[in-house]
């Protein structure tokens, strides 16, 4: 009879072989659907790809603030999950040997990149002055909550409009890539690849948690580094098979639209918070990863426009190694304080 830590870390690999073989298909239908209906790669990974991977983070975030009462891993797993999204740009760069990521991606990507930082930063402050008491609410919903579906709603409407200037100002013909492949045997085999990430991606955090048990770790450091790191392998492993096919921008997208999306999973976990305003109820730490999303998003952006061919040692360019230090002064930090 196995026991609880072997059964435990057999079922984690179980669910991350799951994840990674539909996680390839993910990618490779997407990008089909996009050329198909004429969507740029950066409207697709910022709506589909984005939307299915961060399910994982929807469903822990509501059952955190639900069953389990712990607002702190509610937050600290949306804003971790951030973080993680942006450190990944640094192995897509590594591995993307042709080229820099920077000079190779579309700049469309600054704008839902730009409104990462508009939402992290918002969602930063509001942290501090809920720490503070200033928080104002209606009834038990954060008065920050409607702005960040707000925010969320334009950044989506914005990027769609932005590439559907692009496409009409393509005037060669566009040449068709998946001539063999109809539509709805696209659209049917990414809704069930889709149906499998979803599944193996709600199944982790309680994978988590048998973890947390059989290996006799604090809950506290499960739930701030495991969780957040397991509900974005979904992220993970789609944005590495699209850039295995070549959808570097379908690639890219993923990522920024996460964390899109994970900045509007607080204001859904708001709205499920029975005992008030969300952030009332955590800790200021939070901040100190809002921060860092927001610097790191900000090297994007820098990387995006000024567009670096150059690399150090041959391995990722100048961004990438500040997005990495970025990311481990972040960890550490949280590491050495939080406790």
């Amino acid at each position: 009879m196995l026991s609880p830590a072997v059964l435990a870390w057999s079922q984690f690999f179980v669910c991350a072989f799951l994840i990674g073989v539909a996680g390839t298909f993910l990618s490779r239908y997407g990008d089909v659907i996009a050329d198909k209906t004429g969507m740029g790669g950066t409207w697709i990974g910022l709506v589909l790809m984005a939307s299915v991977t961060s399910l994982p983070e929807l469903v822990t975030g509501v059952s955190a603030v639900t069953t389990a009462d712990a607002p702190d891993i509610a937050v600290g797993n949306v804003l971790g999950a951030c973080v993680i999204n942006l450190g990944m740009i640094v192995v897509l760069d590594l591995l993307h040997r042709s080229e820099s990521v920077y000079s190779r991606a579309s700049q469309g990507h600054i704008l839902s990149a730009g409104f990462g930082v508009v939402l992290a930063g918002f969602i930063g402050v509001s942290v501090l002055l809920a720490e503070r008491g200033w928080a104002y609410a209606i009834g038990t919903i954060g008065l920050y909550s409607p702005f960040i579906v707000v925010v969320y709603l334009v950044a989506m409407r914005t990027v769609y409009q932005y590439e559907r200037r692009q496409r009409e100002a393509f005037v060669e013909e566009r040449v068709e890539r998946y001539p063999e492949m109809p539509l709805r045997r696209a659209v049917g085999r990414y809704a069930l690849a889709a149906a499998v990430v979803v599944a193996a991606g709600l199944w982790l955090p309680h994978i988590g948690e048998a973890l947390a048990a059989s290996m006799q770790w604090e809950e506290t450091f499960v739930g701030t580094l495991f969780v957040a790191l397991a509900t974005t392998l979904p992220e993970i492993t789609v944005t590495v098979a699209a850039l295995r096919i070549g959808a570097l921008d379908l690639a890219v997208s993923n990522l920024l639209g996460s964390n899109l999306f994970n900045l509007l999973i607080l204001a859904i976990d708001d709205v499920f918070y029975p005992a008030g305003p969300l952030f009332s109820h955590t800790s200021g730490l939070h901040a100190v990863s809002a921060l860092s999303a927001i610097m790191m998003s900000g090297v994007v952006i820098v990387g995006l426009l000024y567009r670096p061919t150059g690399r150090v040692f041959r391995t990722v360019g100048w961004a990438s190694l500040v997005l990495l230090s970025i990311y481990l002064l972040n960890a550490s930090f949280l590491y050495l304080y939080s406790g």
